[in-house]
C-alpha cells in the first residue's frame, strides 16, 4: 500500500489560509480516490474533501466555498487548500488513499494538526 505523509499544519488565526500537502511514495493515479478527513476533539473523523482519478470533486457542507482539493499525479501529491479559516476547523487532518472498487479507505497517513485561533 501506498505510503501518505501530510504536512502544512500549523497555527493560524481566525480567517487566515493554510495549504496542506499529501505526499504519496507511489503513484496516486492507482487509487480511484484522495481525500482529507479531519477528526476535531471530542468529534469522529469525518471526510473534507475527496477528488477522484478522473477529478471529480466533493466536499463537506462545512467548507464548501472555503476549501479546494487538488491532485499533481506527476507528484503524486495532493493539496487541500483553505481559506477563512475558523476555529471549528480546528482538528488533525488526515490523508486517505481508497482503491478502485473498494468500499473503504485503504491507507491512511499519520495526520497533521490545524489550529486555528479566534
Amino acid at each position: 500500500q501506498v505510503q501518505l505523509v501530510e504536512s502544512g499544519g500549523g497555527l493560524v488565526q481566525a480567517g487566515g489560509s493554510l495549504r496542506l500537502s499529501c505526499a504519496a511514495s507511489g503513484s496516486i493515479l492507482t487509487y480511484y480516490r484522495m481525500g482529507w478527513f479531519r477528526q476535531g476533539p471530542g468529534n469522529e473523523r469525518e471526510l473534507v474533501a475527496a477528488t477522484t482519478v478522473g477529478g471529480d470533486t466533493n466536499y463537506a457542507d462545512s467548507v464548501k466555498g472555503r476549501c479546494t482539493i487538488s491532485r499533481d499525479n506527476a507528484k503524486n501529491t495532493v493539496y487541500l487548500q483553505m481559506n477563512n479559516l475558523k476555529p471549528e476547523d480546528t482538528a488533525i487532518y488526515y490523508c486517505a488513499a481508497k482503491m478502485f472498487r473498494s468500499s473503504t479507505w485503504n491507507s491512511w497517513g499519520q495526520g497533521t494538526q490545524v489550529t486555528v485561533s479566534s
